[in-house]
């Protein structure tokens, strides 16, 4: 049958059938007045299937999802990180002292670099300018056969030239009112070479460096170096045949607000420094 406009069908299979000029043809089992008006019986609603189906598809994915183990979504996040050169080994520090300075460190890499930074801790020390000191100091950290040209290199390099320079007595003392700073902080280590019975390591430092006082011409500065230790192995620890030094690597300096004298000798003097047997 047409459903063109001139007949006054509507939309699909399901509009009102009628108009003039239209034969209409009636079943036999037909209860309906031939010529009265039709309708097909109603049927439900395809849209409303579909929504139905799509609630059922989604209650069943997560009930689903909720009986399911629970599973990592990235497992490679989950790997530990590496261990790093300034990482504790979870071995036991050192307990022996010689001179205030570390002593028996293990013979293997860890050792030697933690051998290394206590020597450059000792090396940037105040006590370097003290005579008796620094003799005492490169005596326990030197090996036996470098010892004296280790002694005699020290004592040129801290001439009494250069402590009255700086300002300090003879005896490496700084002038009343006034405290001498002279401290280094390892910041790492790297092992450049190891073959057992020797190893050279670099051991990278930040230093403070002055005179604290209103008069003071030199006042504390901070820097960034590098000393290189060549060590040999004794028989029983660590000790140094030659040390080198160089500038930097140095970061970017911060917005820190400098502080005055008075705070810098008093964090001196209440601050002690540390060893670093790793």
């Amino acid at each position: 049958m047409s459903n063109d406009d001139q007949y006054g069908g509507g939309a699909g299979g399901y509009g009102e059938v009628g108009g003039t000029g239209q034969t209409r043809t009636r079943l036999p089992d037909s209860p309906t007045d031939p010529y009265g008006p039709t309708r097909r019986t109603p049927r439900a609603s395809r849209s409303l299937i579909t929504v139905v189906g799509v609630v059922v598809l989604l209650i069943a994915a997560i009930a689903f999802a909720n009986s399911a183990p629970d599973t990592k979504s990235d497992p490679a996040s989950d790997k530990p990180p590496t261990d790093s050169s300034t990482a504790a080994t979870g071995k036991n520090p050192v307990t022996d002292r010689t001179a205030g300075i570390p002593k028996g460190f293990a013979h293997d890499e860890q050792g030697a670099q933690s051998a290394a930074a206590n020597f450059a801790v000792a090396l940037g020390s105040d006590g370097m300018f003290n005579p008796a000191r620094r003799r005492a100091i490169v005596d326990t950290i030197s090996d036996a056969d470098t010892r004296a040209k280790l002694q005699a290199g020290f004592d040129a390099d801290y001439s009494a030239g250069l402590l009255a320079q700086i300002g300090l007595t003879k005896d490496g003392l700084a002038p009343t009112g006034s405290t001498f700073v002279n401290r280094t902080v390892p910041a790492g280590t790297k092992v450049k070479t190891f073959a057992g019975e020797t190893a050279a390591v670099d051991v990278w430092c930040i230093g403070m460096f002055g005179l604290t006082g209103e008069k003071s011409t030199r006042p504390v500065t901070s820097g960034w170096f590098t000393i290189s230790v060549s060590m040999k192995w004794n028989g029983s620890d660590w000790k140094v045949v030659e040390t080198a030094q160089k500038d930097g690597p140095t970061p970017v300096t911060g917005d820190d607000a400098v502080s005055g004298s008075a705070e810098i000798s008093s964090a001196v003097t209440e601050f002690g420094g540390f060893t670093y047997a790793r």
